[in-house]
C-alpha cells in the first residue's frame, strides 16, 4: 500500500507540548501519532493508529497460534457481577461507574473476569469441554487518579486479556505455562527489552502471578534482579529473607530513658550516643513505629501499627500492596487527636498491644532482637525492649523499603533495582471466580468439579510507548520493523522532473513487493522532509536525490544512520534484500 504524505491526515510540531513529561509522550505527539482529549484520554491519527494496528496484529497471531480463541464482550457492563466478586467495591474509586436511564447501576469494564466467567458458564457443563482459552483485544477503562505520561498511563486504553479455564491445578500450570511462553514470544518478536518478574496479585486475586516489564527510566515500577541468581522481582513482591532467632537468655531487661525532644529518629540516635548506653547506636538499632488506618471493603477503618528497623522508610506500595483490598492511609493529626494513647514520636509496641491495635512488623524484628522504640509518653524511650520476650506482635508485613545491595531472597548475591514499565501479566486466579459464580462442570467420575482458572494481560496501547522509550533518539521515534507504521520511507529530495517520476515508479514497484510505503511527494524542502522522516520514525528511508542524475538512491537505516547507494537499475529488489537482511 502507498500513503502519498500530499494526502496523510498529519501535522508534525517541532516544539514539545507543555504537558509531557516523557520522551514516548512528547515524540508520539509531536510526530502526529496521538492527540490528547482529555487527562488520560488521546485519539489515535493515521500513523498511531497503524502502529497499533502493526502490535495488534502480533499480539493476535501468537494468541491463535498458542490454542486461543478471539472473542468480544461488551465494555459497557451490568453491575451485578461485580457486585458478586466484591470488586465493584474493591476497585473503589478507579472505577468508572454511571447509571442508564432507568437507574441501573453500570460500569466501564476494567478488566473481564466476571464476563468470561459468566459466558464460559453458560456454554460449558462436561469436562469434555475443557480446557478452553478465550481472549479479547478490547478498549479498558480506569479512573486514575493522576493519569500521566501520555498514553504510557491513561484512562483508556487498549488491551489483550484472555482467561484460561481447567479441570484442575496441573491443567492450571500448564496453562499458565503456555501464556508465558506466548508472552516472550510476543515482546521478542516486537524487539522490546524486558524482564519476568515475581508479583503479587492486587485486585485480581488468586495465588502465583508474573509481571513483564520493559525495562526503562521512564517506567513507575521498580524491579530488583539478584547479582548472582536469576531472581526478579517486582518490589512489591519482594520477600525479605527472615534471620534466624536469637536466644533470648541473658539478654538484660528493658530501662525507659527520659529522652526529650526526640520524637524523631535522628533525634533519638543522636540521643543514644550521648547517654553512655557503652556501644555506638545507628538508626537500624531503633525501632520506628508507623500508624496505618486501614479499610476493609465494606467495613470500617481501623488502626493498623506497623514496626520496622529506623534506618528503613516505609514503602506505601509494598504496604499497600501486603494489605490489598483494603484501603490504607497513613494516621493524620485529627487521628491522632481521637486516639490519646497514641503519643506521637514516642510510640511503642506496649500502648498498640494494650490498646487493640493490630501490630505488625518487618521480618527483621525476629524474636530475640533487642530495640530501643518509644515509651508511650511524651519524651521517653525504651532501651533494650526484646521482640519475643517484651512484646509479641501479631504478625509480619512487607512494609520497609528495598535497597540497593539487600540480600537477594533466592540467597544468590544481593539485589540491584532498576526502573520498568508493565507491559504483561499473568496470574494463576485459581477458583476465586469460579467459587462466586458457582462454576462447575460434570467431571469424569459424574460428580461435580470446579474448574480453576488463569488471567492474562497485555498492555497494547502502552507498548507503543514502551517502543517509542526504547527506541527513540534524539532526532525522533525509531520503530522496529514489526511496529513501524510503514515499512519504507520514500522521500522525494529532488526537483527534477525525472527524478519525481523515477521516486514514483520505484514506489510503485515497492507496493508490488507488497511493502508499506509512505511516499513523502510534498512540495516541501529537503530539510523539512529529512527532519519528519527522522521524526516519524519508519526504520528504512529512501531518498531520491542528486544521486538520481548519476544512477543511484539513497537506503538509510533510521536506527543505525548507516546509508547504502543502491543503483536505479534494479532498485525495487536490491532495497527489497536489503530491508529483508536488516530485519
Amino acid at each position: 500500500m502507498i500513503t502519498r504524505l500530499s494526502h496523510l491526515f498529519l501535522r508534525t510540531l517541532r516544539d514539545d507540548p507543555a504537558d509531557a513529561e516523557v520522551l514516548s509522550h512528547k515524540l508520539l505527539v509531536r510526530a502526529g501519532y496521538v492527540r490528547r482529549v482529555a487527562p488520560g484520554v488521546y485519539s489515535w491519527l493515521p500513523l498511531g493508529l497503524r502502529t497499533l494496528r502493526r502490535i495488534e496484529q502480533v499480539v493476535r497471531e501468537e494468541m491463535n497460534a498458542s490454542g486461543a480463541q478471539e472473542i468480544s464482550l461488551p465494555a459497557l457492563l451490568p453491575r451485578e457481577p461485580y457486585e458478586t466478586t466484591g470488586r465493584w467495591t474493591e476497585y473503589g474509586s478507579a472505577l468508572f461507574r454511571l447509571k442508564d436511564r432507568k437507574g441501573n447501576d453500570m460500569l466501564l469494564g476494567p478488566t473481564h473476569e466476571e464476563l468470561f466467567t459468566l459466558t464460559v458458564q453458560g456454554e460449558y457443563s462436561s469436562y469434555k469441554d475443557l480446557p478452553v482459552t478465550l481472549y479479547q483485544i478490547q478498549s479498558k477503562y480506569r479512573d486514575e487518579e493522576r493519569p500521566r505520561a501520555g498514553i504510557l498511563r491513561g484512562r483508556e486504553f487498549t488491551m489483550k486479556d484472555s482467561y484460561s479455564f481447567d479441570l484442575d491445578d496441573a491443567g492450571l500450570a500448564r496453562s499458565y505455562q503456555v501464556h508465558r511462553e506466548t508472552y516472550q514470544r510476543i515482546f521478542d518478536r516486537l524487539g522490546i527489552e524486558y524482564v519476568i518478574c515475581a508479583a503479587t496479585s492486587g485486585a485480581m486475586g488468586g495465588s502465583a502471578s508474573e509481571e513483564f516489564l520493559a525495562i526503562s527510566a521512564a517506567g513507575e515500577d521498580t524491579f530488583v534482579r539478584s547479582t548472582d541468581g536469576e531472581y526478579a522481582a517486582n518490589v512489591e513482591a519482594v520477600v525479605t529473607p527472615v534471620p534466624p532467632a536469637r536466644p533470648l537468655e541473658g539478654l538484660p531487661e528493658p530501662v525507659v530513658y527520659d529522652t526529650p525532644g526526640t520524637p524523631t529518629i535522628e533525634t533519638l540516635v543522636e540521643w543514644a550516643n550521648g547517654a553512655g548506653l557503652g556501644r555506638r547506636v545507628t538508626a537500624a538499632d531503633t525501632l520506628k513505629n508507623v500508624l496505618f488506618k486501614v479499610r476493609e471493603p465494606g467495613k470500617d477503618w481501623e488502626l493498623l501499627g506497623v514496626g520496622l528497623p529506623g534506618d528503613r522508610e516505609v514503602d506505601m506500595k509494598r504496604v499497600e500492596a501486603a494489605l490489598e483490598p483494603a484501603e490504607v492511609a497513613v494516621l493524620g493529626e485529627d487521628d491522632f487527636t481521637a486516639n490519646p494513647f497514641l503519643v506521637k514520636g514516642y510510640i511503642g509496641p506496649g500502648a498498640l498491644l494494650a490498646g487493640g491495635v493490630r501490630y505488625l512488623v518487618d521480618p527483621r524484628v525476629i524474636d530475640g532482637t533487642a530495640w530501643i522504640t518509644g515509651a508511650d509518653e511524651p519524651g521517653r524511650h525504651v532501651v533494650g525492649l526484646v521482640c519475643g520476650r517484651d512484646f509479641t506482635p501479631d504478625g509480619t508485613i512487607e512494609a520497609a523499603e528495598v535497597r540497593e545491595g539487600d540480600e537477594a531472597p533466592d540467597g544468590h548475591g544481593t539485589l540491584t533495582l532498576a526502573r520498568g514499565i508493565e507491559i504483561g501479566h499473568i496470574f494463576q486466579l485459581g477458583r476465586k471466580y469460579t467459587d462466586a459464580f458457582g462454576f462447575d462442570v460434570l467431571g469424569e467420575n459424574g460428580k461435580p468439579a470446579r474448574v480453576t482458572m488463569g488471567s492474562y494481560g497485555i498492555g497494547v496501547s502502552r507498548l507503543v510507548a514502551v517502543l517509542a522509550e526504547q527506541y527513540a533518539d534524539e532526532k525522533g521515534l525509531v520503530w522496529p520493523a514489526a511496529a513501524a507504521p510503514a515499512d519504507v520511507h520514500v522521500v522525494i529530495a529532488n526537483k527534477d522532473e525525472a527524478a519525481t517520476s523515477g521516486a514514483a515508479t520505484l514506489v510503485e514497484a515497492l507496493d508490488r513487493a507488497r511493502l508499506e510505503v509512505l511516499f513523502d511527494d510534498r512540495k516541501a524542502s529537503p530539510g523539512v522532509k529529512f527532519k519528519d522522516a527522522e521524526l516519524i520514525g519508519v526504520p528504512w528511508v529512501v531518498v531520491v536525490g542528486r544521486g538520481w542524475s548519476e544512477g543511484t538512491v539513497e537506503l538509510r537505516e533510521r536506527a543505525t544512520g548507516e546509508i547504502t547507494q543502491v543503483p536505479v537499475d534494479g532498485a525495487a529488489d536490491e532495497i527489497l534484500r536489503l530491508i529483508g537482511a536488516g530485519r
